[in-house]
């Protein structure tokens, strides 16, 4: 049984020298190892990050939170899975009020960077890095200056860039999200 290993895109953000959100790179997974030989497993190695302790208990509980929060806590990490129906004209006819009240809901109505020159209504940035997988179906990852489609299986690692998700399928997409707290370099604020 030799099978090669199925490849998959990582899509990674960041910022240009105008501090506009761009795409830096999108390829398959740079680092790949098998381990153990023929038979053995394949390790993509994706992304990391340099920072970050979390607090291990023997017993973890699941901390109460007043409903939806956007953000990850202060130095913290949230994981989510969201489905985003497909995109109807009533999106597109979004005011930037209109958009800052959704924001709201999901408790960061600063998060929305919505104006009537933005790309998308539904324009955002959260000071975290965000690992994005398509689970099912594709959505297209809308930046500053930009966008591309992202199908099942590949990654996004979104680096505290503006961007907003529009599914233009005519399908659910369903994406898993790991949210990271982060600190902008001084050039990107």
């Amino acid at each position: 049984m030799n099978q090669q290993p199925k490849t998959f895109r990582r899509i990674v953000t960041g910022h240009d020298a105008n501090g506009k959100a761009i795409i830096i790179s999108d390829a398959p997974p740079v680092h790949t190892q098998l381990v153990g030989g023929p038979g053995g497993p394949t390790f993509f190695e994706v992304w990391h990050t340099l920072e970050t302790p979390a607090f291990i208990q023997a017993q973890p509980d699941e901390r109460d939170e007043p409903g939806l929060v956007l953000p990850p806590p202060k130095s913290g990490t949230r994981i989510r899975v969201i489905e985003f129906p497909p995109e109807g004209e009533e999106i597109q006819k979004l005011t930037s009020a209109d958009a800052a009240a959704k924001f709201r809901i999901m408790g960061d109505e600063k998060a929305s960077t919505s104006d009537g020159a933005a790309p998308h209504p539904l324009m955002h940035r959260t000071r975290t890095v965000d690992y994005g997988i398509v689970l099912e179906g594709e959505i297209t990852l809308i930046l500053d200056r930009g966008e591309t489609i992202i199908q099942a299986g590949d990654i996004v690692i979104q680096n505290g860039t503006n961007h907003a998700w529009a599914n233009r399928s005519g399908k659910i997409c369903r994406m898993m999200f790991m949210l990271i707290d982060g600190q902008f370099a001084s050039e990107i604020i």
